[in-house]
């Protein structure tokens, strides 16, 4: 299974982003999409793929942390 994560481009260095993934920070590709600091990502393997805006991002997250909550409660 594959996982696309967003995350905010906090800075840019030609095609390569430093991107926040809630507090932690991952260098990514930006060479795919057009992005600009600020701008939401979905980086997958590396590779930023797809420029989101907040709302969407936000939302993602949101469900992804339901679906951890969820799974830590089912496996204690």
């Amino acid at each position: 299974m594959c996982l696309a994560v967003p995350g905010k481009i906090v800075s840019i260095d030609d095609c390569i982003g430093d991107v926040d993934f809630g507090g932690v920070i991952r260098k990514a590709n930006l060479s795919m999409v057009e992005a600009q600091v600020g701008d939401w990502a979905v980086v997958h393997a590396g590779y930023a793929i797809q420029i989101m805006d907040e709302e969407d991002a936000q939302e993602t997250i949101r469900l992804w942390n339901e679906v951890v909550e969820f799974d830590k409660k089912n496996s204690e």
